[in-house]
């Protein structure tokens, strides 16, 4: 499961998320990239991205993301997406959020694409 184009970032991380599926998740991130946590937190790197998927994906949650942009220009893409979550929450009541995200993706060596910069509260 590997991003052939820009765009389908956004495509395997809905089906990993939907799966649960953290390694996965993970294989879409470059080892320095960074994103936020559930509290709007900066996180950085493998380890720490790690732990803020896992915090999303304890709520057992389903996610709708919707690609509206991919501007490519070399081996760098700017994405901006429509995403809605629905789950349960640590109290046992249900969570339903969504976000317009803005997020960097690079072409790799093997010509794959990863998250850098993955903004999900990014472009509100």
């Amino acid at each position: 499961m590997v991003a052939q184009k820009p765009e389908d970032a956004h495509r395997l991380f809905e089906k990993a998320f939907n799966s649960a599926d953290l390694d996965a998740l993970m294989a879409l991130y470059e080892p320095e990239a960074v994103t936020f946590d559930s509290r709007g937190q900066l996180v950085e790197g493998t380890q720490a991205i790690r732990e803020a998927l896992q915090g999303f994906l304890a709520w057992k949650p389903q996610i709708k993301l919707e690609t509206k942009s991919a501007i490519q220009v070399g081996d760098l893409a700017l994405l901006r997406g429509e995403w809605q979550m629905k789950g349960t929450g640590p109290d046992g009541k249900p969570v339903e959020i969504g976000h317009n995200s803005s997020e960097v993706v690079r072409r790799q060596a093997d010509g794959t694409w990863c998250y850098i910069i993955d903004h999900p509260f990014g472009a509100d």
